[in-house]
């Protein structure tokens, strides 16, 4: 489980993050929603250590992150973040290589080669592994990254949009394997969306963020909802049911 509890963070005096408090349980995918500078994922970037909270606690399975050394995070928890810079020319078998390294140190055994082929599977990239990543296309980089973030095989995934730069297409494959990954795997999986129907068709639960604090929060059948929506995006969102499935119209 993830637990956070009245963390705060401030950047140049403004607070982005304001005592946010908020469980996550495991073998779920929890998504978060809300307009630009929610705070959202600055407070997935909390979650996973990459920055540190000004105050308030994180725990990951009961440990405060800050007491946990980095290899043993490294294990627990893996994250994407919105851009993904690689200053040197990779192939997308090199990169997924990477995601091993909290294990192998860089010397990859079977069994990580294993992760890494079964990664790159996922993804849909078996027949493009041996292409440079400045070959590919920015959905295909994306699919790459990710098939990284898999190949580290920790229990909590936290992934900060995800869907930035794919089609429609591989954005429905990206969702399928998440869902996958919780269903099949039992992963945890914390997702930034600004795809509220993304949200709607594949979370097991969702936090809607503004100005730095939650919203509301709950299953995901009950934060689609036409008053909670209006109240976060400050616009009239008209809910369908299609196919069991309740889709937000957003553009009338």
């Amino acid at each position: 489980m993830v637990e956070v509890h009245n963390v705060t963070k401030q950047y140049g005096g403004k607070t982005v993050v304001d005592h946010v408090s908020l469980s996550v349980n495991k073998g779920s995918i929890t998504s978060f929603i809300g307009p630009n500078g929610a705070g959202k994922s600055t407070l997935l970037s909390m979650m996973s250590r990459l920055i540190c909270q000004d105050s308030g606690e994180i725990r990951i399975n009961g440990q405060e992150i800050r007491q946990v050394k980095s290899q043993e995070l490294a294990r627990t928890i893996s994250i994407l973040k919105q851009s993904n810079d690689v200053h040197i020319r990779l192939t997308v078998r090199e990169l997924v290589n990477f995601g091993r390294f909290p294990y192998s140190q860089g010397r990859l055994n079977r069994e990580d080669q294993q992760y890494v082929n079964e990664a790159i599977d996922y993804m849909g990239l078996t027949e493009m592994q041996d292409k440079y990543l400045d070959h590919l296309s920015g959905g295909q980089r994306q699919r790459a990254f990710i098939a990284l973030v898999l190949a580290q095989n920790t229990d909590y995934i936290l992934l900060d949009e995800p869907l930035n730069n794919l089609d429609m297409k591989h954005s429905v494959q990206i969702m399928k394997v998440l869902r996958r990954l919780v269903d099949e795997l039992g992963k945890t999986i914390l997702i930034v969306l600004h795809d509220i129907n993304f949200a709607s068709v594949y979370s097991d639960y969702i936090v809607a963020m503004k100005d730095g604090r939650v919203l509301q929060e709950g299953p995901a059948k009950e934060i689609i909802d036409t008053s909670i929506l209006q109240s976060l995006y400050d616009m009239d969102i008209q809910i369908e049911q299609i196919n069991g499935h309740q889709i937000c119209v957003y553009y009338t």
